[in-house]
């Protein structure tokens, strides 16, 4: 089994650091706002990894974090009036339900900034008495960049790189541009306990070093997240946890891929966010699911209009093979083979879900095939991709009962303006008048509604 590296840039053949065991631990989310589809995608790949290291034979015990408090919290707390704990911990809640919906389980071991506190004034002062880190007379505290030679290591930048063109916040207190804090002194109104250095809160980067630290002991297998921290939060992570423990902290570093909308990057600047939320009650979660899970989990995935849409058609006409199977020959046994050891090999390539989904398409013709034949081998088969590809969130649900999910949610009345606007266009499509079909497509789209063509005629469908 092979795993990327981001640490080394190569795939790995892995390894763990005690046989039989995996100690994993992924970025869980700043609960600041309401997770959107990026959140679900993260949590759904490391829940895979977990699952199929488990199905590999190891022991694994996973972590995820939520940051509870930071910057962005604290401005939701004074935009909102409500005090920054209870917020994070609406959030929290709010969050865990969506997640629920969405069908990612709960890692082993949920890890909060604000129960480790603690924990993480004891790993600062130890920094401190190793001249990793030096106190202001502010109040914050900084990790000393240059008391760290294998600084950049991970995102293959030198410290000139990283400052290029940033802004470097509080400077006057740091001996060193580049150093970051890892301890706020608190301004007034804030939420903040009491430290050696006057009361304040954690720096962001400092809560998973210390929080790693007391769940998991000085060494993890496998530290993952999105892409986007990199740098600085990851780079931060190993410098403050290696120059406290003078150990490799984590020996597989992977990172996802981000989402884009329509090419552009998924942002609230732009406007563009999709909150997971919204997207379970148009879809079902496995059709999410599967829309994700066609691209390599490294690289960014471009949500366009159609993709979940074709997602929800290609599990549908999944299902109805499942469901033929199922009503000629009723249940049937997985017993491994083909099936199962086809998946397994794309998966011990570096977690290759696109291609585990792309033989999907081949395995339910010959499904198709063997029950058009009478062929009741064809109820094993059904069996063992549901048993293999459960693991991938799919499948999960009897045919029938899927089938009438998704007829639920496409439940809906087309409105006479849009059904006119779909005749017109289909029309100036048969003559050839492709100005006009354009420009009546952009109307119909305006509109929230998508028009798809068939040899025989077009059908209106939610967007």
């Amino acid at each position: 089994m092979k795993i990327y590296n981001t640490l080394t840039r190569r795939k790995e053949e892995f390894s763990p650091i005690e046989e039989g065991k995996v100690k994993m631990y992924a970025c869980g989310i700043t609960v600041s706002g309401e997770p959107h589809i990026g959140h679900g995608f993260q949590a759904l790949i490391y829940d895979i990894m977990r699952k199929y290291l488990e199905k590999k034979g190891y022991k694994v015990k996973y972590a995820r974090n939520y940051t509870d408090v930071d910057d962005k919290i604290i401005a939701k707390s004074k935009e909102t009036g409500i005090p920054a704990d209870e917020y994070a911990a609406a959030m929290i809640e709010k969050t865990n339900r969506i997640m629920g919906g969405f069908g990612v389980d709960d890692p082993d071991v949920w890890l909060k900034a604000t129960e480790n506190i603690g924990n993480i004034i004891d790993f600062i002062e130890q920094l401190i008495k190793s001249g990793h880190a030096y106190s202001a007379p502010s109040g914050d505290v900084y990790f000393s960049v240059a008391s760290f030679p294998a600084y950049g290591c991970l995102s293959n930048r030198t410290v000139e790189d990283m400052l290029d063109g940033v802004r470097v916040e509080n400077a006057e207190d740091k001996r060193e541009a580049a150093d970051f804090a890892l301890w706020k002194a608190a301004k007034p109104g804030e939420i903040c306990w009491d430290s050696p250095w006057g009361k304040g809160r954690p720096g962001w980067h400092i809560e998973c070093s210390a929080m790693n630290r007391a769940a998991f002991g000085d060494q993890i297998d496998i530290h993952g997240g999105g892409r986007d921290l990199i740098f600085p939060h990851h780079e931060n992570e190993i410098a403050q946890s290696e120059s406290l423990t003078g150990k490799r902290f984590a020996k597989y570093w992977t990172h996802n891929g981000l989402i884009k909308v329509n090419g552009q990057k998924m942002s609230k600047s732009l406007g563009n966010s999709l909150l997971l939320e919204d997207l379970l009650k148009k879809y079902t979660n496995e059709a999410i699911k599967f829309a994700l899970l066609q691209t390599n989990y490294r690289n960014d995935i471009n949500i366009t209009d159609a993709l979940f849409p074709e997602a929800e058609r290609h599990l549908t006409e999944f299902y109805k093979v499942l469901q033929a199977a199922e009503d000629k020959f009723g249940s049937g046994t997985a017993n491994g083979g083909p099936i199962d050891r086809s998946f397994d090999e794309c998966m011990d390539d570096d977690f290759n879900t696109a291609l585990a989904l792309s033989n999907l398409f081949g395995i339910f013709k010959g499904i198709s095939a063997k029950t058009a034949a009478g062929d009741k081998t064809a109820a094993d088969d059904c069996a063992q991709v549901i048993k293999t590809y459960s693991l991938l969130g799919l499948f999960t649900k009897r045919p029938a009962d899927y089938l009438a999910e998704v007829a639920a949610k496409n439940a809906f009345e087309v409105p006479e303006e849009v059904r006119a606007l779909a005749q017109r266009r289909w029309e100036a499509k048969k003559a050839k008048d492709w100005a006009l079909a354009d420009s009546l497509r952009a109307q119909i789209d305006a509109l929230g509604f998508a028009v798809k063509d068939g040899k025989e005629g077009f059908e209106v469908i939610k967007k």
